[in-house]
């Protein structure tokens, strides 16, 4: 496979803060040997464990982005054992745009993955994490939000593994952050993710949906800011241990938990997020907006659950994911 077009104007092996970029190619009609630059932060302190912290793999998910350039800003090689390598905006074109997905290829970052050396700009940077930047790390977080069109409770994730070992380290790892919720995911599109990719090279994963609705909150961003450091010192590159309060263990086990509309119109929720529901109980309605006198669809808990994600905006389309189901578990 041909070397990744991606350069680092960063050392990953220098101790020491640098703050750099990740140069990738783009000849467009305003520059014809532009690059885009994607900031990047590395501070190391000698041998250790090295932790590799994301946000911005949708642009429009702003409690990741928030913390993480917070954290470049603020982080010092003193402070730490090991190395820290930080990208607060995966996808700076989206980031810089305002949206999920790139304005460039109109690529989806976190569907993108392992990516490609000579595919569009998205898979070109998803390569470049896949082959370049995961296999340098011991730990991977990824912080997400629901961005513009999902609000979710506060949560941090990992998934059900073949690996029994790297799916306790996962959810170790998935506990220390500190979310009030820690989730076992089936994930749709799971092969395409780079949680995938980080996964299959045997590395700990952790992931979080941090509200949404397209901006950030004090407390969004404060649980961000803290869910960051936890893991740092659960991964022992951050003296200390980690200050996590009380978690709620639940689990979305699988496609049908996450309820797609089959109208257009006008959302109508029955229910508010963080409530339970059980199999039958009206959670939303859809009102047409194309005439009058038409009595709304009606949509029911195909499952006794909790919601823990609705749509953001009140207009749906047809395919819309509109409501997230989780069931509690053991907390053993």
């Amino acid at each position: 496979m041909p070397d990744s077009p991606i350069t680092a104007t960063v050392d990953y092996h220098r101790d020491g803060v640098q703050h750099g970029f990740l140069k990738l190619p783009h000849s467009h009609d305003d520059s014809a040997w532009g690059s885009l630059m994607i900031p990047i932060t590395v501070v190391r302190n000698g041998e250790g464990p090295t932790a590799l912290l994301t946000g911005g793999n949708h642009g429009d998910e702003y409690e990741g982005i928030t913390a993480l350039l917070k954290l470049a800003g603020r982080l010092r090689a003193e402070d730490i054992t090991g190395r820290v390598i930080i990208v607060p905006m995966m996808n700076h074109p989206a980031a810089l745009n305002g949206t999920r997905t790139s304005p460039i290829d109109k690529g989806n970052l976190n569907r993108a993955f392992p990516g490609s050396p000579t595919g569009t700009l998205t898979q070109r940077i998803a390569d470049y994490f896949t082959r370049y930047l995961v296999p340098l790390c011991d730990l991977a977080l990824d912080v997400h939000s629901g961005g513009r069109t999902l609000d979710l409770l506060p949560f941090a994730a990992t998934h059900r593994l073949e690996d029994e070992d790297l799916a306790r380290r996962c959810l170790e790892g998935a506990l220390a952050f500190g979310a009030p919720n820690t989730l076992l995911m089936a994930e749709l599109e799971g092969a395409a993710l780079y949680d995938t990719v980080v996964e299959a090279q045997g590395k700990v994963f952790i992931s979080t949906e941090l509200r949404g609705g397209g901006t950030s909150t004090p407390e969004s961003v404060a649980l961000a800011e803290q869910g960051v450091e936890n893991v740092l010192r659960h991964a022992g590159i951050l003296a200390g241990e980690p200050q996590a309060g009380p978690t709620r263990m639940l689990e979305i086990p699988d496609a049908a938990h996450y309820l797609q509309s089959e109208h257009a119109g006008l959302l109508e929720f029955a229910v508010h997020l963080g409530d339970p529901v059980r199999a039958g109980d009206l959670i939303a309605r859809v009102h047409s907006l194309e005439r009058t006198g038409v009595a709304p669809a009606e949509y029911r808990a195909p499952v006794d659950g909790l919601l823990i994600g609705r749509r953001h905006p009140a207009r749906i389309s047809l395919g819309d994911t509109f409501a997230v189901l989780a069931v509690p578990l053991d907390a053993s």
